[in-house]
């Protein structure tokens, strides 16, 4: 009984095998690259003089924190003398969450950084994923790829569509950037 369902599975996988390349052979693809088309359009800018800005200030904060992490270990390291054994504890234990409170600031601050950027650049994305769904419907594409991940691409058989949905989007791209697969 085994024997009969391993064969009549083997056989359906086969059928699909060779349904599945004669289909592969009608596929019309192609590919673009949306990291090169965002970096064209004009809210892109906006989006890296808005983080550059927040950067800024980030940076600035964290800088205030350890000039103030600085002093206090300057003020402790001039007393330490003068202090008891029990309260150099105390200050180096202070000192060490103070450290450590600085330290996951600077990783607070990392993430919301990048949070930030992802949700100012989120509509710039969505701007260009509808543009390459127009587009290839338009032309009647199966599948589009993300071009920076194609090692070879025959131009008879797969469309670079970077110039049409930069097209589509009203903007001028390089268009040696944009072939550069």
């Amino acid at each position: 009984m085994k024997n009969r369902i391993s064969s009549f599975f083997i056989a359906i996988l086969m059928l699909c095998i060779s349904v599945g390349g004669a289909n592969a052979q009608a596929l019309k693809a192609g590919y673009a690259d949306p990291e090169i088309i965002i970096t064209y359009m004009p809210e892109y800018n906006q989006v890296q003089n808005q983080m550059a800005i927040e950067y800024r200030t980030s940076q600035e904060a964290l800088q205030a924190m350890a000039a103030d992490f600085q002093d206090r270990v300057e003020k402790y390291q001039k007393q330490q003398p003068l202090l008891s054994a029990e309260r150099q504890a105390e200050r180096e234990a202070e000192l060490g969450q103070l450290q450590a409170e600085i330290q996951d600031a600077a990783a607070r601050k990392d993430e919301e950084l990048n949070k930030r950027q992802e949700d100012l650049m989120a509509p710039l994305l969505d701007k260009v994923q509808a543009a390459i769904d127009e587009i290839a419907k338009a032309k009647g594409l199966d599948i589009v790829i993300r071009s920076p991940a194609l090692l070879y691409v025959n131009p008879d058989r797969v469309i670079n569509i970077n110039v049409d949905i930069a097209k589509k989007l009203g903007i001028q791209i390089d268009e040696e950037a944009s072939t550069s697969n």
